[in-house]
């Protein structure tokens, strides 16, 4: 195994009849949140699945803090993890961050990329002038005095709050596991790096169609902010926003998201 793999627990798994699907997890889990869709693909698809640089089950040694202070770090991962794999082209479904990455990595690489499957994408998590992202900075200060004096408090008060539930749910549970599993000085320097985040200049230069899926109720990102995607990218984009609620609905409600999902990765925007 090549140190690309082992860094980022690198899987491929699945048939491949109908092309290639890159499965990319958001801030605070890794590759486990995909349990639900993974089955519904492998029949049809070969699909890669790969943990982010900090994430739980990668090696804190490889977490290099000046390479992920911005998101370049990771859309220049995911081109490294596509070249390794020697990917002509692929379907990339993105959460959170992970979304976000895949715009950034799509506008130096259009030609890797058939479609833009964005789940819970913002380009920016703050609130400005004519922009409601849904955090104000104070908020966002707090949060992260909050994980550095007790990050596992932190976690404990998080993970309900942003999946929706209490602690008895399993999603939640769940969350609250990826969430304890990354060593705290990287969570909080992930944190920083994804919530200070602004890629709002950069989505006229994404050409790559992108089917942008939203939850009806999310903390972190406002269904607003799927509208301003769909605005604002400078290629082909359409929107569903779903009856799910929290940051996690791939797995708080994989009944309604599974089906989405799958919609989306099988047709392009045109048909």
């Amino acid at each position: 195994m090549g140190i690309l793999e082992e860094a980022h627990n690198l899987r491929v798994v699945g048939e491949g009849k109908r092309g290639m699907v890159v499965l990319a997890h958001g801030f605070g889990t890794d590759q486990s949140v995909w349990r639900h869709l993974v089955p519904h693909l492998v029949a049809d698809y070969r699909v890669v699945l790969f943990d982010n640089m900090g994430a739980g089950p990668t090696n804190p040694d490889y977490f290099d803090f000046a390479r992920y202070a911005t998101l370049d770090g990771y859309a220049l991962d995911l081109l490294a993890i596509l070249h390794e794999l020697r990917v002509a082209s692929c379907i990339y479904v993105g959460h959170s961050v992970s979304a976000v990455v895949g715009l950034l990595a799509s506008i130096s690489r259009p030609d890797l990329f058939s479609k833009l499957v964005l789940l819970s994408a913002t380009p920016r998590l703050l609130n400005d002038v004519d922009y409601h992202g849904g955090f104000e900075q104070e908020e966002l200060n707090e949060l992260f005095e909050g994980m550095r004096s007790n990050y596992k408090a932190w976690c404990s008060g998080f993970a309900p709050l942003c999946v929706g539930g209490d602690m008895e749910s399993v999603s939640v549970q769940e969350f609250s596991r990826t969430l304890f599993n990354i060593r705290p000085d990287i969570a909080l320097s992930v944190a920083q790096t994804v919530f200070q985040s602004d890629v709002r200049s950069l989505l006229p230069l994404v050409t790559t169609p992108c089917h942008i899926v939203q939850s009806t109720k999310d903390l972190a990102v406002p269904v607003a902010v799927s509208e301003y995607l769909h605005k604002h990218l400078g290629g082909d984009s359409i929107v569903e926003v779903m009856p799910s609620e929290g940051y996690l609905p791939q797995l708080s409600s994989p009944e309604i998201v599974t089906p989405v999902l799958l919609r989306h990765i099988q047709y392009n925007i045109a048909s």
